[in-house]
């Protein structure tokens, strides 16, 4: 048997990894067939569940089961997720680039070499895809959730996200580097244009 379920048995506090979140949430992976290498936001957040408290029966009272409080833990308090890039053959991280925050907004990657990711404090990101080094950043008002996409007109191709935080992360998980990042949403749009 293991730890978890024997502490929960024996009335002791758990600790599992991930958090009841998981590993990864909704936002959608991007897979270069240049790299091989899918590119993953990813959450790194436990959580303690404290051992049940007994239900407590009162006459003439609806009784019903005991208690389970939960906690979210982290290891590292700079540090609730990361951008990976995973090799889908292995499941090894060829590269790891960590964020206060975890990212919920979706990663795209081109074939110019760049990964495209939003960050819940507001940054639109651009990084090197066979290494994970910050290329480019530009902050926007909002925190970023959505999803980048690539586009051309006339020749000239464009990158567009959305700015504005929400979703139950943001909203409920009393992450302190959340506080001062405003609501609101805007579109944001940059083109890719010959120097």
């Amino acid at each position: 048997m293991n730890d978890v379920f024997k502490g929960a048995i024996e009335g002791k506090n758990v600790t599992v990894w991930p958090s009841v979140s998981g590993g990864t949430n909704w936002q959608h992976v991007s897979f270069s067939p240049k790299t091989g290498l899918l590119y993953i936001n990813t959450l790194h957040i436990g959580m303690t569940y404290e051992a049940p408290q007994p239900a407590q029966f009162v006459p003439g009272k609806p009784s019903g089961p005991g208690t389970v409080k939960r906690t979210t833990v982290t290891d590292d308090p700079n540090v609730r997720g990361f951008l990976k890039a995973v090799d889908p053959m292995t499941g090894q991280a060829k590269w790891s680039v960590p964020y206060k925050s975890p990212n919920f907004s979706a990663t795209m990657s081109t074939a110019g070499d760049l990964v495209f990711t939003g960050v819940l404090t507001g940054e639109f990101q651009a990084l090197d895809s066979q290494t994970g080094k910050l290329l480019w950043s530009f902050q926007t008002p909002s925190g970023i959730v959505g999803q980048p996409i690539a586009w051309e007109k006339d020749g000239k191709q464009f990158v567009t996200v959305m700015s504005g935080i929400g979703g139950v992360y943001a909203e409920r998980a009393g992450d302190p580097n959340l506080t001062n990042v405003p609501p609101g949403a805007s579109m944001w749009t940059f083109g890719l244009f010959d120097q």
